[in-house]
């Protein structure tokens, strides 16, 4: 097995959701082809970090050494609410939630109504932690998968 995609297959599901978390805060998360290791620098185009990090200038220099994660974009995270909101046996709650996606800046009103949810607020989130791990393993395949064409055989 190309040790490359080993050592991605490898990461661990906290290590997987970590990296989502990593993007969704801002962050631009890396991981090293060679050693295995997860980097993060503060993305610029954020409006933060405007000094040079020497993380993000090693990986600069070193760019073929890495591969980028990429961010969830947001109409994904919008049909991932939507999708746990559907499978909520409260329909009070349900309705609530459905009514915060409909509204202006629903991510802001989503999280105002599940933080109040009692039980369902730890559905959520365990919820979105699974979606996000399936999400970065995704990237993970795809990443094999472009590799394999481009190399025309199999790296496993």
């Amino acid at each position: 097995m190309n040790q490359v995609i080993q050592n991605m297959f490898e990461l661990s599901d906290q290590q997987l959701f970590d990296i989502a978390e990593y993007l969704d805060s801002g962050m631009r998360c890396f991981f090293h082809k060679k050693t295995g290791e997860i980097k993060t620098i503060i993305d610029p185009n954020n409006g933060y970090g405007e000094e040079e990090d020497p993380i993000q200038q090693e990986i600069e220099e070193n760019w073929g050494d890495y591969f980028e994660f990429e961010r969830m974009p947001s109409h994904d995270a919008y049909e991932i609410r939507v999708d746990f909101t559907e499978t909520i046996d409260n329909e009070e709650l349900q309705d609530k939630l459905m009514d915060a996606l409909r509204k202006s800046k629903p991510f802001r009103h989503f999280k105002d109504q599940i933080d109040n949810s009692g039980e369902y607020r730890q559905k959520w989130f365990d919820y979105q932690k699974q979606r996000f791990i399936a999400y970065i393993k995704k990237q993970i395949n795809d990443h094999y998968l472009a590799l394999e064409l481009k190399t025309g055989s199999s790296i496993l």
